[in-house]
């Protein structure tokens, strides 16, 4: 089904939500080996950076979704996730203030802003970023980044949840394996989401 991009990522009332593009996620502090190596192999982070910056010109405002935990776990739940539990058994996993938190590097701006959480899997649930979105007059998100295992179905269950429309721009997105990170793009983002390349959404922001 063809996509009406110009409908959908109007420049006032959209903007990018880049989801975990940090280093210790994918950068060269990343625990996520098969991860990195999709990475490369598609060209995200390249993909990414090519829609942030269109959006930036074109006035999209530009969101990094990041996750750290505190050295004590105050503000997470620990225990409840088989996935995070055994991320913590290595106390210096994403640690506040460490480089493994920090956004890859080309893909921030000094005009980007950034919405942080200690708990969870999507960059909702216990944060301000819906109310940051309502506050730029936002009913269109655009996602990038990691990971369609979790963090992209996540984002894109709960956005629309809120009342937002969603684009997932599938170059600029990744998961492990990589034959299902394109499953889930398929048969779940496509239920969720319109599904668009970089190259279209920059195209659009021109």
């Amino acid at each position: 089904m063809a996509v009406d991009l110009g409908a959908l990522a109007a420049p006032d009332r959209s903007a990018v939500l880049v989801m975990e593009m940090q280093r210790g996620v994918a950068g060269d502090l990343a625990r996520f080996p098969d991860l990195v190596e999709v990475c490369a192999r598609r060209d995200v982070v390249a993909n990414a950076a090519a829609v942030l910056a269109a959006a930036r010109a074109a006035g999209v405002p530009v969101i990094h979704c990041t996750a750290a935990f505190r050295a004590d776990r105050a503000g997470s739940h620990t225990a409840n996730s088989p996935f995070i539990a055994a991320l913590l058994k290595d106390p210096a996993h994403m640690l506040e203030g460490s480089g493994a938190v920090e956004v890859l590097p080309g893909l921030r701006d000094p005009g980007d802003l950034e919405s942080r959480r200690h708990h969870g899997f999507s960059p909702f649930t216990g944060t301000s970023l819906d109310m940051t979105l309502r506050s730029l007059g936002v009913s269109t998100v655009v996602a990038v980044g990691f990971s369609l295992n979790l963090g992209i179905p996540g984002l894109a269950l709960e956005a629309v949840n809120l009342g937002y429309r969603v684009a997932v721009v599938t170059d600029a997105v990744a998961g492990v394996p990589d034959d299902y990170a394109q499953a889930v793009l398929r048969h779940t983002v496509s239920l969720l989401a319109a599904r668009v390349r970089a190259a279209d959404i920059v195209e659009v922001w021109k």
